[in-house]
């Protein structure tokens, strides 16, 4: 399956949250921390620190990124385009 820009920045921001695969986060917490976590670091931010774990621990950081993007896929799920006959209902 391909990435996509969005899942990939919502990915990173995942992966530099303090969120952790240990705790089985619902999809609220999930969401929440990637929103906090790019409003605290920006899109710049988030994609740096995943460099550097990658640089540093690139044994962890393959299995985080890996959890965090099968999160962000599950998480925020592609919705069918409303049409104007669903939005008119």
């Amino acid at each position: 399956m391909a990435t996509t820009t969005f899942e990939a920045v919502r990915a990173e921001a995942l992966f530099a949250s303090d969120l952790q695969s240990s705790q089985c986060p619902a999809r609220g917490e999930i969401r929440g921390a990637v929103a906090a976590t790019l409003r605290r670091m920006g899109v710049r931010g988030c994609a740096a620190c995943v460099a550097a774990e990658f640089g540093d621990h690139p044994e962890t950081a393959v299995t985080r990124m890996a959890w965090a993007l099968a999160q962000v896929r599950a998480t925020y799920t592609n919705r069918r385009p409303r049409t104007m006959r669903t939005i008119a209902a």
